[in-house]
């Protein structure tokens, strides 16, 4: 397909349909697309006259939808394209690591391998931006992120991403400071950390040391966070503090974050105010097992919300897709948002707050100068799309296709 063309008889919604003054559904509109050098430049109805020399590519009246965010992965420890197992029964965390550390270098594909196995899977799935956590610990050295950094070259020109240097054995407790000193240097562009109490038996140490790592880099930072209830709200309350004070606000964000809906509500509100404040993004994987953040209420204080796959078929868990657009359901679900606006809305948390519809049901997205990455779905709307999990029939990033096929 030519860097020009005309994406042609795609369905884009228009406005909310209403009933006695409530939302019943969703207006759309066939529509033709303009893209030149990976940018949306025109839009038209296709009720007017199409006269162009430009190639052109049929949408099939597909609802057209921004594309994904992936923003918590881990692809270092994927064993998709390996052979089955199920997960090893451990005591604790601890053993957990233990179990890691012997399966992964055991096994007979490698870790570039099924690092380029899950990316091809989450671009199937929609995802053309993705953040990979990245192990580093002195077993593995930069073996990790070497491996994933060869992945990703594979996808060069097919997504975007960004890579965490991830102390997964905690940052004080594996000593993996100068390690991920050098991981940063190499190409890693955010910090991660993971239960400064549980894990690294220090919650001050094990921040200080993460913040001071990422001021020296001017790097964000991806805060694993399991600790439950006061003890998480506490860690929470001080990295909030340490990035105001390194003027870090925007790029720190909380992963899990279980604690927030472990706490009374009056204590998850204010401790919201304060991330907020902060630009802290709290981002979740909807997981089945666990009390989640309590995402309406931090949305409505107005910290940023973003959701992640995590672990897909790996020796943490035996379970997961690669399907960010299936998590935006289970958030739907778990937070019974069953109406047409809700579920639309919904969206928003898998595409860094692009939703076709604003608020007032007036169009938000696509806009001319918009990034042409899109996904085509099955669907009428953006609600049945969440809620039905629409089948993806095409997949471009920035104005290239990347994944699916549309039929002449």
């Amino acid at each position: 397909m030519s860097s020009s063309y005309w994406l042609t008889n795609v369905r884009l919604e228009s406005g909310y349909l209403y009933e006695n003054g409530v939302i019943s559904g969703t207006d759309t509109e066939i529509c033709h697309l303009r893209i030149e050098g990976g940018v949306i430049h025109e839009i038209v109805t296709a009720d007017k006259p199409l006269e162009t020399d430009l190639p052109k590519q049929d949408g099939k009246n597909l609802l057209l939808l921004p594309s994904f965010i992936e923003k918590h992965v881990h692809l270092d420890k994927t064993l998709i394209g390996d052979t089955w197992r199920a997960v090893t029964p451990v005591a604790n965390i601890m053993g957990r690591f233990e179990v890691e550390k012997r399966i992964l270098p055991s096994l007979p594909t490698s870790t570039q391998e099924r690092a380029e196995n899950l990316l091809a899977t989450l671009l199937s799935a929609g995802s053309t931006e993705v953040r990979t956590h990245v192990d580093i610990y002195p077993e593995a050295g930069l073996h990790n992120l070497e491996a994933v950094q060869k992945a990703l070259d594979t996808y060069e020109g097919k997504l975007s991403y960004e890579i965490v240097a991830f102390p997964q054995h905690g940052l004080l407790r594996s000593g993996s400071k100068e390690l991920v000193r050098a991981a940063l240097r190499e190409g890693a562009t955010l910090i991660g950390g993971v239960d400064p109490a549980m894990v690294d038996g220090d919650v001050e140490a094990s921040l200080q040391q993460m913040m001071e790592l990422a001021v020296e880099a001017n790097a964000g930072v991806d805060l694993h966070l399991h600790d439950p209830d006061y003890l998480g709200t506490f860690t929470m309350r001080r990295l909030a503090a340490l990035t105001m004070e390194a003027g870090l606000q925007g790029r720190v964000a909380i992963s899990h974050a279980f604690a927030l809906g472990e706490v009374p509500a009056g204590e998850a509100a204010e401790l919201s105010a304060i991330l907020a404040e902060a630009g802290i993004t709290i981002i979740t994987s909807a997981p089945h097992s666990r009390t989640l953040p309590p995402v309406p209420l931090l949305h409505e204080k107005g910290v940023a919300v973003a959701a992640g796959c995590d672990n897909i078929f790996d020796t943490w868990q035996p379970f997961g897709n690669g399907d960010i657009l299936e998590r935006a359901g289970r958030l739907a679900e778990r937070f019974r948002w069953i109406d047409e606006y809700s579920l639309s809305q919904s969206l928003g948390f898998i595409t860094g707050g692009k939703t076709p519809l604003d608020r007032d049901g007036k169009r938000a997205w696509p806009n001319v100068g918009d990034e042409a990455s899109v996904v085509l779905v099955e669907a009428t709307s953006t609600a049945e799309a969440v809620a039905r999990r629409a089948e993806r029939k095409a997949v471009f990033y920035r104005g290239t296709l990347v994944a699916g096929g549309l039929q002449p």
